[in-house]
């Protein structure tokens, strides 16, 4: 039996094999694709990227009392964190405490510590007023001890102690309602002092719940936006747009006055007599759900009707014909060819709701602030940028996990029909 004689050589008008040519010409066209794109790239990570990084790094950022109880640090080196320490560690905080004062950081160290002991910010002010001691060596510790008797309690140098490092973990720990024992193990705060899990709890439950009604209200909308002719379709697409050109401040500016005791909705209400007291619908939950649903609505009308825009109606008629009840078509034929409008919908609307401060700030109460009001409160009022990234960052993680969750589901889909 012969062996069949291999195809012959494909060659270009230069003798050039073909397949190098084309491979050689794929590869140009692919580096001016990337050079393209160099400067977008260079450009999203100077000014997104970089800045994104360096403020989660803050969330773990340590300087405090590395940078300026140095001796101090230093002398608890041995330490094992049980009992009191030496006489060193004594003598080195008097000197760290010295220098703190001199150069005006006495506040930014009283701070930090007061953070994980209450009353450090105190005790080192009172301490630093004090210095220098006239005490001669080897009676450091005595002195402290005279002048307040909270350095002869070893919860104030375990505070030092945690903090050696000039990196730690609690801010990230304080966002999940966690915290490093005397012990040194991770463990839960007092049920008194827990506040973030509820608030990322409810604010994870409110976007749920505003996502859920703005597809219930955006589905038969644009479903009515693909079915009418071009002429009407654009006019009710210019009513859905036009929220777009007012500020988001002010429309909320309009719902308080719409919705409070004396607005519009309640004197419309008593004046056909359906109630008889103003019915509270700012300042809580409720109007919070109408103004976030009121705003974020076109989010998620927009993808699903650009989704069922490219549906046939065909489909349908050809359904009904075959003798399909007309809502079995519309939910067996018509329906899952939208689940990816709704997801990229809802997906947009859950992440924006996630990041809401405005509207909940102000129409909603104590307990109905979101993590963004927190981060603005950290950022702002109290300037702890440690815990305003922490909460910002685990709120990012969150994100980028619904991300990753869209993009596996609409993956497994297309998988799935190919």
């Amino acid at each position: 039996m012969t062996t069949p004689a291999p195809p012959p050589l494909l060659l270009s008008k230069d003798g050039v094999p073909l397949k190098r040519q084309l491979a050689k010409a794929e590869r140009a066209n692919k580096l001016k694709a990337l050079a393209l794109i160099a400067p977008l790239v260079v450009f999203l990570a100077l000014v997104f990227v970089l800045p994104l990084l360096g403020l989660v790094g803050k969330s773990v950022d340590n300087p405090e009392v590395v940078g300026f109880l140095p001796r101090t640090v230093k002398a608890l080196e041995g330490w094992d964190g049980r009992g009191l320490p030496a006489e060193a560690a004594y003598r080195a905080v008097s000197e760290d405490l010295l220098a703190a004062r001199e150069a005006q950081t006495l506040g930014d160290l009283g701070k930090r510590l007061n953070m994980e002991a209450p009353g450090y910010r105190s005790l080192l002010g009172k301490t630093a007023r004090q210095l220098p001691f006239d005490a001669a060596p080897g009676s450091y510790k005595q002195a402290l001890g005279e002048l307040d008797e909270r350095w002869g309690d070893p919860v104030y140098w375990q505070a030092i102690r945690r903090n050696s490092s000039k990196t730690t973990p609690f801010y990230v720990l304080a966002a999940l309602d966690r915290h490093v024992d005397d012990q040194g193990e991770i463990s839960r705060v007092d049920p008194g002092q827990a506040v973030y899990m509820d608030v990322f709890a409810r604010t994870f439950w409110m976007s749920a719940v505003v996502t859920v009604l703005c597809l219930l209200l955006a589905y038969p909308l644009a479903y009515l936006l693909a079915s009418l002719p071009t002429r009407r379709a654009n006019l009710l697409m210019i009513c859905v747009l036009l929220p777009f050109w007012t500020s988001i401040l002010v429309r909320v500016a309009a719902w308080i006055v719409l919705l409070q005791s004396g607005g519009l909705i309640n004197g419309a209400l008593q004046m056909l007599g359906l109630i008889n007291a103003p019915l509270e619908l700012v300042f809580n939950r409720l109007g919070v759900y109408i103004a976030m649903v009121h705003i974020l609505l076109p989010f998620m009308i927009l993808p699903i009707y650009s989704v069922m825009k490219g549906i046939s109606p065909s489909y349908l008629r050809a359904a009904v014909s075959l003798g399909s009840h007309p809502f079995a078509a519309f939910w067996r034929v018509y329906f899952p060819q939208t689940l990816a409008g709704i997801g990229a919908g809802g997906l947009l609307v859950f992440i924006l709701c996630i990041g809401y401060y405005i509207t909940p700030a102000l129409l909603g109460g104590p307990n109905d602030q979101m993590v963004s009001y927190f981060v603005a409160f950290y950022t702002n009022s109290t300037v702890n940028w440690g815990m305003a990234t922490a909460l910002g960052g685990l709120l990012l993680i969150a994100t980028l996990l619904l991300y990753l969750v869209y993009g596996w589901l609409v993956g497994a889909k297309s998988l799935k029909l190919g």
